[in-house]
């Protein structure tokens, strides 16, 4: 393996993750800065609260699709799927993805919480165990109308799917997905927060 091969895929995947999709989608047909209203978060619940469900689809899905893309950079890689340097690598690429839409380099560095684009990097490593995660997110969004809620429940259950449902023995991944339910239980320590309070807001 090229060490600098390794280092410009971990670059573009960067600045894919960098792309602050909400920000511009706002700015550019809406002269709004998602940033500046609502809860101030770029992604794409905030998109919908501040313009609504026309603006906050494409922002969702291209906010995964620019970290799945960034994980699946491995296949210019001389390794098997499935196997650890794969998903080594994979894990590498995606993470910065997901670590380029929090801290945007053409945004000012200051994006969202990554929800969308980490869920973008578990479609691509563990697809069972995401659209499963994801299963859970609809469930208590239908039932709660709460996208924190959702966010954080659907984190907390990747891992156990990663475990006993996909059944992985690749170290790197079962540990990855524990770090997943607690990024996200860091990131929203203020919904959690206004949970507590009977203060969060609902979708509808």
């Amino acid at each position: 393996m090229d060490f600098w091969y390794v280092i410009i895929a971990a670059v573009v995947s960067y600045l894919l993750g960098s792309i602050p999709t909400s920000v511009w989608v706002g700015k550019l047909f809406y002269g709004v800065d998602v940033r500046e209203q609502g809860s101030g978060n770029a992604g794409a619940t905030n998109t919908f609260r501040v313009l609504g469900a026309k603006a906050a689809i494409p922002v969702f899905i291209i906010d995964v699709l620019k970290a799945y893309v960034a994980a699946k950079l491995v296949v210019f890689f001389p390794y098997l799927p499935h196997t650890p340097m794969y998903i080594n690598l994979q894990l590498l690429f995606g993470i910065l993805a997901v670590v380029g839409h929090i801290f945007p380099i053409y945004a000012g560095f200051k994006g969202g919480k990554g929800v969308a684009s980490l869920l973008g990097v578990t479609l691509a490593i563990s697809p069972i165990s995401a659209l499963l995660a994801l299963a859970v997110f609809v469930v208590v969004l239908l039932i709660t109308h709460c996208v924190s809620l959702g966010s954080m429940l659907a984190g907390c259950s990747y891992p156990l799917f990663v475990f006993f449902v996909e059944k992985t023995d690749i170290v790197s991944l079962q540990v990855f997905s524990v770090i997943f339910a607690v990024l996200l239980l860091v990131t929203h320590r203020k919904n959690i927060a206004r949970l507590r309070n009977g203060e969060e807001k609902k979708m509808w």
